[in-house]
């Protein structure tokens, strides 16, 4: 059993190895410039997120509008 999670933990972190991660490499980066692609691809995340959600926010109104009015007709 013990066997099998360090041969687990071992293949994780051969593939972690061959990961893109999302900083600078140069060590001479510091602060924030370390981390420009993460901080860019985090902000792209949360405006689609916002947008999408005024989308959906948008057409259920549109849709409880219509229900609502059919439902005032054929009443």
């Amino acid at each position: 059993m013990l066997s099998k999670i360090t041969g687990f933990i071992g293949e994780v972190k051969g593939e972690l190895r061959k990961a893109s991660w999302p900083w600078d490499q140069d060590p001479k980066a510091k602060g924030f410039k370390k981390y420009k692609e993460l901080i860019d691809s985090t902000i792209v995340v949360l405006i689609a997120v916002i947008l999408l959600a005024g989308f959906v926010q948008f057409w259920d109104f549109v849709q409880v509008l219509i229900v609502g009015f059919l439902t005032e007709v054929f009443r």
